[in-house]
């Protein structure tokens, strides 16, 4: 990745210094979970999320329950993994029949990214759809891919996985009551899911002009957790204007945003916000995210306890299985077309 291909230059509009502000003195919320264990607390913290998950479709957590030093682990583990020369590091590539392993030509929106990835299953085995045919109901089988060195990588990973996987459903449950439902009403959707969670790794870019990490996109799942070492790098795009700004990252703080499903789901009460990652020239970046997916038989459609005369359902429902293969498949490689997006399923009024 030393020389800046074509395939990595993004359109003039989609450059890191277009539409942006660089110092915005805004700031997303930054919410103290502890806080919870105070019950006359409690509802504040919630009414905080809700209003976060409206406002901005983004904030970060503090003494959230991930261990500092799983976290750490995790860090320096796969540090040793990145560093390793290509030919070791493609022995557990990742290929369109089995999307899980090494990665490093991702596309976004049809734009190459400036990163390698490493993309790991929560369940393991997983079960998705096995092609993105509507009419076809048949399922298959993939498996996670895991480097022999350095030897304690899988163990690493699963063990912040786990703490990774608990937190989103506490987060959830909360979100949940934001929106005055029942603290339990979003678990079923989750008996078979497809959560998984990434190692990013972006190096340093000859021309952080022209590329970006990751372009602009939002999250198809339904929440994302996202640990971001202090280099810096993530902006999103303010719901009130489209001005991107910077997320400043916040020392063992998890960054929190709100997914494509949540978004459907409340039917455009909660916002999934576009986002992006810029790079530099001088330093690498880390950030480690876990995808809360619903399973692949679940129809994505707005909640009916939040519809109304005054409020009628703004999408179309959705098979998650199917919208997600498709989706997968511009992970891959450039595509002639636009892949699949949310707003596909919108209803025209």
């Amino acid at each position: 990745m030393e020389d800046l291909d074509q395939t990595f230059i993004q359109a003039p509009e989609h450059r890191a210094d277009s539409n942006s502000i660089p110092n915005q003195p805004e700031e997303i919320p930054v919410i103290d979970l502890s806080r919870l264990n105070d019950p006359e607390d409690i509802q504040n913290v919630i009414s905080e999320i809700g209003d976060a998950c409206e406002t901005w479709g983004f904030f970060q957590v503090i003494n959230h329950g991930v261990p500092c030093d799983t976290r750490k682990r995790v860090e320096e583990t796969v540090k040793i993994f990145f560093d390793l020369p290509m030919e070791e590091k493609i022995k557990v590539k990742r290929d369109e029949v089995n999307p899980a392993g090494y990665h490093d030509g991702e596309h976004t929106k049809n734009v190459r990214d400036w990163k390698e990835v490493f993309d790991i299953y929560f369940k393991d085995p997983m079960v998705m759809p096995s092609s993105t045919d509507p009419e076809d109901e048949g399922l298959r089988v993939v498996y996670n891919k895991w480097p022999q060195f350095p030897s304690d990588y899988r163990e690493a990973c699963q063990e912040y996985a786990g703490h990774a996987e608990k937190l989103a459903f506490r987060l959830l449950e909360l979100i949940s009551l934001s929106l005055g439902l029942p603290k339990e009403r979003f678990h079923d959707y989750f008996k078979e899911q497809m959560s998984f969670f990434r190692i990013n790794r972006y190096p340093p870019c000859p021309r952080p002009d022209l590329a970006l990490g990751v372009g602009h996109h939002k999250d198809a799942d339904v929440i994302s957790l996202l640990a971001q070492d202090d280099v810096g790098g993530l902006q999103i795009s303010r719901r009130s204007d489209g001005v991107w700004f910077p997320i400043r990252p916040v020392p063992n703080a998890l960054v929190i945003n709100i997914g494509n499903c949540m978004e459907v789901w409340t039917n455009d009460k909660y916002w999934s916000a576009e986002h992006r990652v810029v790079v530099n020239s001088t330093r690498e970046r880390y950030s480690i995210p876990f995808f809360l997916l619903p399973s692949h038989d679940v129809e994505v459609k707005p909640l009916e306890e939040l519809l109304s005369p005054e409020n009628p359902p703004r999408y179309k429902g959705y098979k998650y299985g199917k919208f997600y293969v498709s989706r997968n498949r511009s992970d891959f490689k450039k595509l002639e077309i636009q892949n699949i997006q949310i707003d596909d399923f919108k209803v025209v009024t």
